[in-house]
Order: structure tokens, then C-alpha cells, then sequence
């Protein structure tokens, strides 16, 4: 029981360690990308196949994500809610 509360710790303690290095890199992949953001791998790659994305980075075929970039289209894409009146048509 104390070997796998152990393993279980160490593991714990490797993702947050994982997790807290990426904000030091510069580009990241999309795996890293999607947990660093919360945002799927999927919808990751659909904006890096965008014509001008400005956070998608060519190292050869494989793609990789701008950090900076990336940080600054999620702080600018958040839009205020808007709130809507409904009105009636006479």
C-alpha cells in the first residue's frame, strides 16, 4: 500500500512540475498547448491551419504554438457578454 501512495505522489508531483515548466518555454506543442489552455487538441489544430494564424510556428512538418502569441489571441478573443433585449414584434 505505501509503494502506490508513493507512486501516486511522485506522479502528482511530476505533472504539477510538467505543468508549471511550460509557462518557461517558448513554443509548445500542440499536445502542451491544448493543456496548457484548456482547449482541445482539435480546435488547436483547426486555428493553426488558419492562413494568418500568428502563433503557429513550422519546424520542418511539425507545428508548434507561440506561446506569447497564443497567450495574447486568448486574452483579446474574450468578449464581454452582451446582453440582448428581446422585443416583440406588433
Amino acid at each position: 500500500m505505501a509503494t502506490m501512495v508513493n507512486f501516486y505522489e511522485s506522479y502528482v508531483d511530476k505533472s504539477a512540475r510538467e505543468r508549471a515548466e511550460l509557462i518557461y518555454k517558448v513554443a509548445l506543442t500542440i499536445k502542451e498547448a491544448a493543456e496548457y489552455s484548456n482547449i482541445g487538441i482539435n480546435k488547436l489544430e483547426s486555428l493553426l491551419r488558419s492562413p494568418r494564424c500568428p502563433f503557429v510556428l513550422y519546424v520542418g512538418k511539425k507545428k508548434l504554438v507561440k506561446r506569447k502569441e497564443f497567450e495574447k489571441m486568448k486574452q483579446h478573443s474574450k468578449k464581454p457578454l452582451i446582453s440582448v433585449q428581446c422585443t416583440a414584434l406588433i
